[in-house]
């Protein structure tokens, strides 16, 4: 179905499907009594250039949580893209189609925010937001942070037990070089992206080719048991702007009646 596009208009989407295994319902494993996708929609809720905030979901209770920290589920994601291995392309594709079926118009851009990184900055997002309308030529925007230890320097193992480098065309000699001789390069974190709807539509990719180099302080993501205690260690002793708007705003998530 042909749908407009709104100008300058975008939306946040937040994926939380419902089978993690590393870390079991990790996309609603509490953090000072908050569940991880609370602190997404928190910050998208806080930041000036969205105007809907959406999550996408495999389960009736993820969205029964999402709904009552503020976000919209307007649909279920299918089982079929909320496997351990479905790309992000699914999910995205997914709600896009269902937006133009059921809407009739989409937004010009999505703020791509995973549940996993709740230690949000505001302004960082609205800087994102900024860069993405300012560059008319870009495909998308994904935040990153400077890797200190250059991949050129890892090694491999061979299948006879002798190391080679991971780059395949690089001896092992050329990899010890010291590491200023090396390129800097950048970790893509899951902070934020920033997706471009017409190209998603018509390419069927995510990020395309000119995508807007966006460093920011390296982040932490949740992708182990310890990652959620360091997190609670981080807000025992530093203040949190979305931690303190959910506070001020809604019940932790064992005193909602869900």
């Amino acid at each position: 179905m042909s749908a407009g596009i709104k100008k300058g208009c975008m939306y946040a989407i937040i994926p939380a499907r419902a089978g993690s295994k590393g870390v079991a319902n990790k996309n609603i494993r509490c953090v000072k009594g908050y569940p991880l996708m609370a602190y997404a929609i928190a910050a998208a809720k806080n930041c000036s250039g969205i105007s809907r905030v959406l999550v996408s979901t495999d389960s009736e209770r993820y969205a029964a949580i999402a709904e009552a920290y503020g976000a919209e589920t307007p649909f279920l994601r299918p089982a079929e893209f909320a496997t351990d291995t479905s790309p992000d392309i699914e999910f995205m594709e997914h709600a896009i189609g269902w937006l133009a079926e059921n809407e009739g118009e989409l937004p010009e851009f999505f703020m791509h925010l995973r549940p996993t990184s709740p230690l949000r900055e505001v302004d960082i997002l609205e800087g994102a937001v900024k860069k993405m309308l300012e560059d008319p030529e870009a495909t998308s925007l994904r935040s990153a942070h400077k890797q200190v230890f250059p991949p050129y320097k890892m090694f491999c193992i061979r299948e006879d037990g002798y190391y080679r480098s991971f780059m395949k065309d690089m001896t092992i000699d050329e990899a010890n070089s010291p590491r200023q001789d090396f390129d800097q390069v950048y970790t893509p974190d899951g902070y934020v992206d920033v997706l471009r709807t017409e190209f998603i539509r018509e390419k069927h990719l995510m990020h395309g080719d000119k995508v807007i180099s966006y460093i920011i302080p390296k982040a932490v993501d949740v992708d182990a048991k310890e990652d959620l205690e360091y997190i609670e260690f981080v807000l025992e002793r530093e203040a949190s702007p979305m931690l303190e708007y959910l506070r001020e705003n809604y019940k932790p998530l064992e005193e909602m009646e869900l």
